[in-house]
């Protein structure tokens, strides 16, 4: 009897593995295919940039711009100055003995700085009370001749004008003693100046002589200098054109004029941190310096820690009057970089924009805005650090914050 398989090969179960393998292979194959078309098909529907519906939209707290009175403010750069600088020089001829102080440390109004050699002074001290006890004999021998002239005078023993003699001869002994006495007051004087003392209290400098040195009072050498450095001066130098926006912000009802006379200043140091005590303007100056066409304006403020020091360069953010129609924003809400300043805004398809502003400067915590944004534009003032420009963020109104934050 014939297989019924005839004509067929017969399958053993090592030749089936390999073709087995092959079938398995090509199924899996087209089925990651299939996947990576599927997942190809769902990211084509979302927008470019990480923005698409189906991604995820985080929470932001927005703020709505509204236009209301703020603060005109004005940034100027400016210098520190000592409110009271005095220069110590010689006012006696000497060497100089020793130096008393240390430099570069605070000192009370007439404490020693320096001692010149008072020897010298001392003998001329002396050498003119000398003189005031020779004048002060003369005069009383003197005295005591026009006193006997004139009795004698009355009885007509003697002629007028031998009274008349004495007479000028006293007051002439009377005017070389008013003299001896002024020459001692003087010499005293002289030793006095020998113990060289601060004029003002405030923070003695550098010495400018060394001890052995030479110092006369014809030519007034300088030996150190003494600033009082609490409170200090800032004088800044606005130009005209500044100075005319304003006179007509002011002129147009723009601007709200304060007082003129004692605007509020905050002072930004070197290092962009801000100076924790804010002072106001004392002076301005009343005519425009024709060769940098500025007007020099002068504010106060307080130094208990000694931070600011004369020459220092500062910037000051000025209070000029009070815009009415302005916008500010939290602090919190605005990005300051390399290239400026920046805000995140929510636009009416809730997507987020990056928006550049101008900043004028702070008042009550918040930031001032001069340019870049308007009257109804949302501003999202948390939450923005986490958020993409072109993305879909979830706003919700922002809660509102105590000053500062």
């Amino acid at each position: 009897m014939q297989s019924p398989y005839r004509g067929s090969a017969v399958v053993t179960s090592a030749d089936a593995r390999p073709h087995a393998t092959r079938i398995s292979w090509h199924v899996y194959s087209a089925a990651l295919c299939g996947g990576v078309i599927l997942l190809a098909g769902c990211g084509q529907g979302g927008t470019p940039g990480g923005g698409g519906a189906g991604m995820f939209a985080p929470t932001v707290s927005v703020e709505k711009v509204h236009a209301s009175p703020v603060p005109n403010l004005i940034e100027l750069p400016g210098r520190v100055e000592a409110v009271r600088s005095a220069q110590v020089r010689a006012r006696a001829d000497g060497i100089v003995e020793r130096q008393i102080y240390v430099e570069g440390t605070d000192v009370a109004a007439g404490a020693p700085l320096f001692q010149i050699d008072p020897r010298d002074l001392q003998a001329r001290l002396q050498q003119a009370r000398a003189s005031l006890a020779s004048a002060q004999a003369g005069r009383s021998q003197v005295a005591g001749l026009r006193s006997r002239l004139s009795q004698l005078v009355e009885r007509k023993a003697v002629s007028v004008q031998e009274y008349e003699t004495a007479q000028a001869s006293f007051q002439q002994a009377d005017a070389a003693l008013l003299e001896a006495q002024a020459a001692v007051d003087r010499a005293q004087l002289q030793l006095d100046y020998a113990t060289v003392r601060s004029p003002i209290a405030g923070r003695v400098g550098r010495a400018q002589v060394s001890e052995g040195a030479l110092v006369s009072a014809a030519s007034a050498t300088l030996m150190t200098q003494v600033d009082q450095l609490d409170p200090v001066f800032v004088t800044f130098h606005p130009s005209s054109a500044v100075m005319g926006e304003l006179e007509r912000g002011i002129a147009s009802g723009r601007i709200e004029p304060g007082d003129s006379k004692h605007m509020r200043v905050t002072l930004l140091l070197e290092d962009g941190s801000r100076y924790p005590l804010q002072g106001e303007t004392d002076f301005t100056e009343k005519t425009v310096d024709p060769a940098t066409g500025s007007r020099m304006l002068r504010a106060r403020l307080d130094n208990p820690d000694r931070r600011l020091l004369p020459g220092q360069f500062v910037r000051g953010i000025l209070a000029a009057g009070t815009l009415r129609d302005g916008i500010s924003l939290p602090e919190r809400a605005v990005a300051i970089g390399e290239d400026g300043a920046t805000v995140m805004t929510v636009n009416a398809e809730g997507v987020a924009v990056r928006q550049p502003v101008t900043l004028a400067g702070q008042a009550e915590g918040r930031w001032v805005i001069l340019s870049g944004l308007n009257s109804g534009d949302s501003v999202i003032v948390d939450g923005w650090h986490k958020v993409q420009p072109g993305q879909h963020v979830n706003a919700q109104p922002a809660k509102a914050a105590p000053p500062g934050s």
